[in-house]
């Protein structure tokens, strides 16, 4: 997307919620209906695909400076799906989801076919066969996994239309089964608390009797992928469990790599 298409979308943004906001409020409804209107009051092009404004604001780029310096202290601004067509600016607490510096690596043997590697096109779609070929939602889940369907896009009640980056099913040693939605960040995506909530929610909605399991994916480097597994509490999406996998030929798995290993669950 060009800057001056960026440009528009934030000037369409804030003018929505500079219209809708009142002071103490913590929620903004709005319809996407409200855009053409609004574009045409501004002067300004209407985007051709207004479904792509909402989505890079929600989960690609910080909110206009005019919206963000609305928030009290400690809290931030995003937008939401509130059903079909429907959205809302909502106030929360941020959360940022960025891998730790001072983690173990595990190397993990690549079994990433070379081909792939090779025609995998843009950082999500490669990060997704990596995390795929090498077992890796298994490796760390501790679970049988399995893909079931990537891009899984679908609506979810009081929430619109979403996407789901790639859903896995999964069993354990007992025989518990699990629904486990699994979000990739390549580039300059970042993790979101919308989807992670929207998730979760879709697999509650649409499989009531799975445990439900959310995993975010991420690059540190080309090789190497930081796993979260991602969980709401009070409100707020926390980090349940963190990990650190590099791919590496296994000729580079050393003894000294498996007695650290062995050590962790002793």
């Amino acid at each position: 997307m060009a800057s001056k298409g960026r440009n528009r979308y934030a000037a369409i943004v804030e003018e929505i919620f500079r219209r809708h906001h009142k002071s103490g409020a913590t929620k903004i409804r709005f319809d996407r209906d409200e855009f053409e209107e609004v574009a045409r009051d501004l002067g300004i092009a209407r985007p051709k695909n207004l479904g792509d404004t909402i989505y890079s604001f929600k989960f690609r780029q910080e909110l206009p400076s005019g919206i963000a310096k609305t928030a009290p202290k400690g809290y931030e601004w995003i937008i939401q799906g509130e059903g079909v067509a429907k959205y809302s600016f909502r106030l929360v607490r941020p959360v940022r989801i960025v891998p730790r510096e001072d983690l173990v690596v595990v190397k993990i043997p690549d079994a990433t076919p070379e081909i792939i590697g090779a025609y995998a096109l843009g950082d999500e779609q490669a990060l997704l066969a990596k995390v795929r070929y090498n077992r890796l939602v298994d490796i760390f889940l501790g679970i049988a996994a399995y893909s079931l369907q990537n891009h899984l896009r679908t609506t979810v009640q009081g929430i619109g239309q979403i996407e789901i980056d790639e859903l896995y099913v999964g069993i354990d040693r007992a025989g518990r089964q699990y629904i486990i939605p699994v979000q990739a960040k390549g580039g300059k995506d970042k993790h979101g608390r919308q989807q992670t909530e929207q998730d979760i929610a879709c697999c509650q909605e649409k499989f009531p009797n799975l445990i439900c399991r959310s995993v975010s994916a991420q690059f540190i480097t080309s090789s190497k992928i930081a796993m979260f597994e991602l969980a709401i509490q009070d409100g707020d999406v926390r980090i349940l469990a963190e990990e650190h996998y590099d791919l590496v030929p296994a000729s580079q798995v050393s003894p000294e790599d498996l007695a650290l290993y062995r050590a962790r669950n002793q």
